[in-house]
């Protein structure tokens, strides 16, 4: 089992790369805002590369929220995902967090009930209309 690393070293360059394989559609993106607002990340690495990777940002007090939880296609169902979202619920909890937020989609229902979540009523609004 690979080991989840929270604050572990972390390049935009090697994000882009997992995320183009892991998300179809992946444009190369500026990391660097999305990091310098986090929490915290945890990654996880085989062989020195990057195959797990999860954001959480916080509001300042006692709420985070659970972000681009990614694992490479060729490392999933392993339980790497759940063992990303567990430290980093763990983290969150040592700095301060008393809940931690997600959002998703119904197919990953089962995959986040797993990591503890439980089913809420949320709303969502798309900006970009």
């Amino acid at each position: 089992m690979i080991t989840p690393v929270v604050e572990g070293p972390l390049t935009g360059p090697e994000l882009d790369e997992l995320f183009r394989a892991s998300w179809p559609g992946h444009r190369t993106t500026d990391f660097t805002p999305i990091l310098a607002r986090r929490l915290l990340h945890v990654t996880a690495r085989r062989d020195g590369r990057l195959v797990g990777y999860v954001n959480v940002v916080g509001d300042g007090g006692v709420h985070a929220f659970l972000l681009d939880t990614t694992v490479h296609p060729g490392e999933r169902r392993a339980g790497l995902g759940v063992a990303l979202v567990r430290a980093a619920a763990a983290a969150a909890r040592e700095r301060g967090a008393h809940w931690l937020h997600v959002d998703f989609e119904p197919h990953l229902t089962r995959f986040h009930e797993a990591c503890g979540f439980r089913p809420t009523a949320a709303g969502l609004m798309d900006l970009r209309a």
